[in-house]
């Protein structure tokens, strides 16, 4: 069941300035950080800089879970994943994040579906 983001959580999503992305496969369970995240059209988008353990899971396990969060609270968006390397929207995400890290080189994108969110906070 893919959900739809409210305003209030998209922005929180974006402005957070933690994120951490976790995936599951032949790597075993593997978590990076993520640094550049877009929202289209309810789908988060992330950049593949780095992440060469992370697309080896997702290529044979779909699931993730990404964690959002500002001090005490923040998101986890458990969903599926899609990696992309080529097409339309690929070359608009490339050209943004080049002109934001212009020092970094874009290998893919990695389109996530949410399927659950939940809220987390250390203040219950």
């Amino acid at each position: 069941m893919n959900i739809i983001l409210d305003k209030d959580t998209t922005e929180f999503i974006l402005q957070a300035p933690n994120k951490a992305l976790a995936t599951f496969g032949p790597q075993g369970i593997n978590v990076v950080p993520v640094s550049t995240i877009r929202i289209v059209e309810d789908k988060i988008l992330l950049v593949n800089y780095f992440m060469n353990k992370t697309i080896e899971n997702i290529k044979n396990n779909p699931d993730i879970s990404l964690v959002c969060w500002s001090g005490l609270d923040g998101y986890q968006i458990k969903g599926e994943i899609e990696y992309k390397t080529s097409g339309e929207l690929f070359d608009e995400l490339t050209a943004w994040a080049i002109e934001k890290f212009p020092e970094r080189e874009v290998h893919g994108i990695l389109l996530v579906t949410p399927q659950h969110i939940y809220p987390i906070s250390a203040k219950t």
